[in-house]
C-alpha cells in the first residue's frame, strides 16, 4: 500500500488515512489507487467491522483532484490526442464511492479540515460524519468548469435536498462546519482538538456492535430512497429475517433477559 494512504486494522476497526498533508491531501494518481485499494480491502475483509476514514494534518480532509498533476495530464493528452485523463472517474472515484457506500459495515468519516470536490464526495459516501469545528466544505466542480463526480450528485441532494444541492453545485463556495451541521452534512460537530479521539470512540463502538444489523440498516435506507413504500416494506421483511437469524440477535436477546451488556461477534 503506497504511503500516500495509510491503512491499519485494529480490533475490527480499519482506519484509512489520506496522507498527503503537504498537498492538503489532494488526490494524485498514486493516492487514488492506494485509496481505492484500501477501501476495497476494508469492505471485503470479514474481520473488519467498521471503517474510519480520516486524513493527516489539520488543514484539509481532502481538496479533491490534484490539479497540478491534472494540468500535466491534460497537456499530455492534448499532445497525444488521448482522452484518458478523465477516466479517473471510472477507474478511481466510482469504485471508491461504491466501496464506501455499499460496504456491509458502518463507515465513519472524520473531517479535519477542507473537504472539497471529490473529498466532499467521499465524506458524503460515509454513513456518519464527525466534523471538526474548523472544517469546511466546497463542491468546487463548477469553479473549474467540471460537473459533479464522486457520487455527489446522488448523495448531496439526499442529505440536504435538491434545491440546496443545486445552489451549492452551481455556486460553489466554502460552507463552514457550523453551516454543514445545520444543513445535516455533519452528524456531529466537535472541537478540532477532540476530533480524532471522538471519531475513534464512535468508530470503535460501531466495530463492537451488531455488524449484520448495521449492514441491513445501510441497505434498507439506500433501498427506501429509490423504491415505493410497498417495495420497501418487502425489503424490510427480507432484511429483518436476515438480521433475526444472526448470532448477534440471539446474543442481544439473551443479554437483555440477563440484564447484561451484549458482546457481539459481528455475525
Amino acid at each position: 500500500m503506497a504511503d500516500t494512504v495509510l491503512y491499519e486494522v485494529s480490533d475490527g476497526l480499519a482506519t484509512i488515512t489520506l496522507n498527503r498533508p503537504e498537498a492538503m491531501n489532494a488526490l494524485n494518481v498514486e493516492a487514488k489507487v492506494a485509496l481505492r485499494e484500501a477501501v476495497r480491502s476494508a469492505a471485503d475483509d470479514a474481520a473488519v467491522r467498521a471503517v474510519l476514514l480520516t486524513a493527516a494534518g489539520d488543514r484539509a480532509f481532502c481538496v479533491g483532484q490534484d490539479l497540478k498533476e491534472h494540468i500535466g495530464l491534460l497537456v499530455q493528452g492534448r499532445e497525444t490526442g488521448s482522452r484518458q485523463t478523465m477516466n479517473t472517474v471510472r477507474e478511481h472515484y466510482n469504485p471508491i464511492v461504491r466501496a464506501l457506500a455499499e460496504a456491509a459495515k458502518p463507515v465513519v468519516a472524520a473531517v479535519n479540515g477542507v473537504a472539497a470536490g471529490a473529498g466532499f464526495g467521499f465524506a458524503l459516501a460515509a454513513d456518519y460524519r464527525i466534523v471538526a469545528d474548523t472544517a469546511s466544505f466546497n463542491t468546487s466542480f463548477a469553479g473549474v468548469a467540471l460537473t459533479a463526480d464522486s457520487g455527489i450528485s446522488w448523495t448531496l441532494p439526499r442529505v440536504i435536498g435538491p434545491g440546496r444541492a443545486a445552489d451549492l453545485l452551481l455556486f460553489p463556495r466554502s460552507i463552514s462546519a457550523q453551516d454543514a451541521y445545520d444543513l445535516g452534512i455533519a452528524n456531529r460537530l466537535v472541537p478540532a482538538g477532540e476530533l480524532r479521539a471522538e471519531a475513534e470512540k464512535v468508530a470503535r463502538a460501531l466495530a463492537e456492535g451488531p455488524t449484520v444489523a448495521y449492514a441491513a440498516l445501510k441497505e434498507a435506507v439506500a433501498y427506501g430512497l429509490t423504491h415505493s413504500l410497498e417495495e420497501t416494506l418487502d425489503k424490510e421483511d427480507e432484511l429483518q429475517t436476515r438480521a433475526g437469524s444472526s448470532e448477534d440477535h440471539a446474543i442481544a436477546v439473551q443479554a437483555f433477559v440477563n440484564k447484561e451488556k451484549p458482546k457481539y461477534l459481528g455475525r
